[in-house]
C-alpha cells in the first residue's frame, strides 16, 4: 500500500464564507508497482458522504480494511490498477455536497479545476480517462460532477446516493424544525451544536438540513448564510425554496437534455443502493433508474440487503467495474 499525501493550496475556496480552510490535505494511493515502472494509470476520485474526509476512507480495522488495503488486495486479484485521490471536501456545516455555493465556497471547482490538474501534473495518470464514485454524499457528487462536467469523467458508481430528495430530506424537516425551535433560533441551535465536542444524535436531522440548505439553498441574507426549505416555528414546507433544492435532485436534473446527453456518453454509470436504507435513498434510486429508462440513458443498478452504514465492501463491487471500464 502506497498512499502519499498532497497539500494544496485552493485559488478556488479563498474567502469562502464559511472561514473553511483552503490549504487542504489530498491524500493519493498509487497501485503496486508504480514505483518501479513508467506506465501510466487512470485516476478514480474518492467522495465521502456528509461530515466525511478524504482521511476518513483511508482508515479501517482488521474485520473492515480501509480502501487502500481493499485495493492493493483487488489488483493483487485481477482488477487493473488504478490511482485513487481522496479529496477533502468538509465543511463547518458536515460538508459541501461537491457543487459551487455562496456560502459553502466553490467546491465543484475546488475538486474538477484544481485537484484534477494537481494529480495529473504530479502523477502519472492518463489525463483523457478518469472515474468518479462515492457513497451517500459521495454518490450524489459523483452523479452530478459527471452531469455538470461532461468529459471530465468517463465512468461513475454511486453508492446510496442521495436522489428522490423528498424521500431522504423530507423526514428530516419535522425533527429539524423542532430541535430549531426550542434552542430559539437557527444561530443560537448552531452555536450551541458547534460548541459541544460530543454531537448529538438527535441533532443529526438539523444539522443534515442545515447542511443540505446550504448547498441548495444558500442565501447570504439570511441567519448562518442558508435559506431552510420550512418555517421552524410551524414546520411548514417553503414551496420556493424547496423548488431550489429539488433543482438539485438526480432524479430532477436527468430531464434536462445536457445532463442525460452527459450521462449518455459515460463508459459505465454504476448505482447501488441497500433495500433497507433508512433514508429511502432505494426509492430513490428506483425513481432515478425510471428516469435513466425513460431518457435512453444505460445504467447498470445492483441492489443488496443492507441499510446505510458501513458499505465499504460495496467499493469491491464497483472499483473493479470503474477500472475495467478505463482500462
Amino acid at each position: 500500500m502506497a498512499v502519499q499525501l498532497v497539500r494544496h493550496r485552493s485559488q478556488a475556496l479563498a474567502g469562502n464564507a464559511c472561514g473553511d480552510p483552503v490549504e487542504r490535505d489530498l491524500y493519493v494511493y498509487t497501485p503496486p508497482g508504480y514505483d518501479a515502472g513508467e506506465d501510466r494509470y487512470p485516476v478514480l476520485w474518492c467522495l465521502t458522504g456528509f461530515t466525511g474526509t478524504g482521511a476518513m476512507a483511508l482508515s479501517g480495522n482488521p474485520w473492515a480494511p480501509g480502501l487502500p488495503d481493499r485495493l492493493d488486495r483487488l489488483i493483487a486479484d485481477g482488477c487493473p490498477p488504478v490511482i485513487v485521490a481522496f479529496p477533502d471536501c468538509f465543511t463547518r456545516f458536515g460538508g459541501s455536497q461537491y457543487l459551487n455555493s455562496s456560502t459553502l465556497g466553490r467546491y465543484e471547482d475546488y475538486l474538477c479545476d484544481e485537484l484534477v490538474v494537481a494529480v495529473d501534473s504530479k502523477f502519472r495518470t492518463r489525463p483523457d480517462v478518469r472515474g468518479v464514485f462515492g457513497k451517500s454524499s459521495g454518490g450524489y457528487g459523483a452523479l452530478r460532477l459527471a452531469m455538470r462536467r461532461p468529459g471530465m469523467f468517463q465512468a461513475v458508481a454511486s453508492h446510496s446516493g442521495d436522489m428522490g430528495f423528498a424521500f431522504c430530506y423530507v423526514p428530516d424537516f419535522a425533527p429539524a424544525a423542532a430541535r430549531i425551535d426550542a434552542a430559539g433560533s437557527l444561530e443560537a441551535w448552531f452555536e450551541h451544536f458547534a460548541s459541544k465536542e460530543k454531537k448529538a444524535s438527535a441533532d443529526f436531522p438539523a444539522i443534515n438540513v442545515v447542511g443540505m440548505a446550504a448547498a441548495y439553498s444558500p442565501d447570504p441574507d439570511r441567519p448562518l448564510g442558508v435559506a431552510l426549505p420550512f418555517d421552524p416555528d410551524t414546520g411548514e414546507i417553503l414551496p420556493d425554496v424547496w423548488q431550489r433544492w429539488l433543482r438539485h435532485d438526480p432524479a430532477r436534473m436527468i430531464d434536462d437534455p445536457a445532463n442525460a446527453r452527459a450521462l449518455k456518453d459515460l463508459r459505465l454509470l454504476f448505482c447501488d443502493c441497500g433495500t433497507a436504507d433508512e433514508y429511502q435513498l432505494h426509492l430513490g434510486l428506483q425513481l432515478f433508474e425510471k428516469r435513466c429508462a425513460e431518457h435512453g440513458v444505460p445504467i447498470e443498478v445492483e441492489w443488496f440487503a443492507d441499510n446505510h452504514r458501513s458499505l465499504g465492501y460495496r467499493y469491491d463491487v464497483s472499483v473493479p467495474k470503474l477500472a475495467a471500464a478505463l482500462s
